[in-house]
């Protein structure tokens, strides 16, 4: 193949990508619910603002070794007219359910 012919490909496979409408972009969602509660959560001190950012606090993540892992807090990039609703658990009878942080709109 040529390199021209390479170039070509490569340039339509990037155009079509970025072109995809997001509701043709494949997302994964992944539920996570368990008989065991998450632990207290770990203090972090929460850094000074950063101007353009959120501060998205720590959680208590599941991990691959079936026990409870903390995710350290982190700055997340702002998106005007949402806001931050951070990764937590929900108490649901003797299950707990994880629900990860997302953006809503308002506020």
């Amino acid at each position: 193949m040529s390199k021209r012919f390479i170039l070509m490909l490569s340039a339509l496979f990037l155009l079509g990508a970025t072109a995809l409408p997001a509701a043709a972009r494949v997302g994964v969602d992944l539920n996570i619910d368990i008989g065991v509660p998450p632990p207290a959560p770990v203090y972090e001190a929460v850094p000074p603002p950063r101007v353009g950012f959120v501060w998205a606090p720590g959680y208590w993540g599941w991990g691959p070794d079936g026990r409870h892992v903390w995710i350290r807090g982190r700055w997340i990039g702002e998106r005007p007219g949402y806001h931050w609703v951070p990764d937590h658990w929900e108490h649901h009878g003797d299950r707990h359910h994880f629900e990860a942080g997302r953006w809503e709109r308002g506020h």
